[in-house]
């Protein structure tokens, strides 16, 4: 079973609990004003890779505790995503945290197996679509209305981290391109220079 991605980064610690993998995947139906991740909506594009050799790929990262995965829209992509997440905790009892713009009252009364399953695994989802005019900078979620539900216990020892002022991001540079990770805060993008386009986000 393949999955599409957008971007994937090996050790993070921007989204959650720990150093962390972080999967972005591609596709997504919604058109959020001031979406962090506007080149991961269009379905054409994106990387397809095979979920068990993805999955062996972050079993074999070392230092990290956990894989947050956000995109995109993850639920669009269930059945491969709990293809990946299932073979990765019979081998490695990661902790998952997921992001979504449903909501999960939506998610709990699908009728898809494999988003019941994928919510299953997940010990932190944080639901609800980015309402840029609700961006109070408060950490790990971008808009207020968006809720951190622990549906664990995994991670309880943590609720801490989130809903505080501030927020933490990275910056990765490769060759002529400069990856963010992270959740920034109001008016970072225009310091930075971040431009959305059609095609997605460049930087000058």
């Amino acid at each position: 079973m393949q999955l599409n991605i957008y971007m994937r980064q090996d050790v993070t610690e921007a989204l959650g609990p720990g150093k962390r993998y972080a999967l972005w995947v591609q596709g997504c139906k919604r058109n959020c004003r001031g979406c962090l991740s506007p080149g991961s909506r269009d379905f054409e594009k994106g990387e397809w890779i095979d979920t068990l050799m993805l999955a062996k790929e972050i079993i074999q990262t070392e230092m990290i505790e956990g894989l947050t995965i956000s995109g995109g829209e993850p639920f669009l992509q269930a059945k491969a995503l709990c293809e990946l997440v299932r073979y990765i905790k019979s081998k490695k009892d990661y902790g998952i945290i997921i992001y979504t713009g449903n909501l999960y009252e939506e998610l709990l009364g699908s009728r898809d197996i494999y988003i019941k399953e994928l919510l299953s695994f997940t010990d932190i989802l944080i639901d609800g679509e980015y309402i840029e005019e609700l961006n109070d900078g408060k950490s790990l979620r971008g808009s207020s209305n968006q809720k951190v539900l622990f549906l664990t216990q995994r991670y309880e020892a943590d609720k801490i981290m989130f809903g505080n002022e501030g927020r933490n991001i990275e910056l990765y540079i490769q060759n002529d391109h400069m990856r963010m990770v992270g959740i920034p805060s109001k008016g970072v993008l225009d310091k930075l220079g971040l431009i959305e386009k059609e095609n997605g986000n460049e930087w000058n």
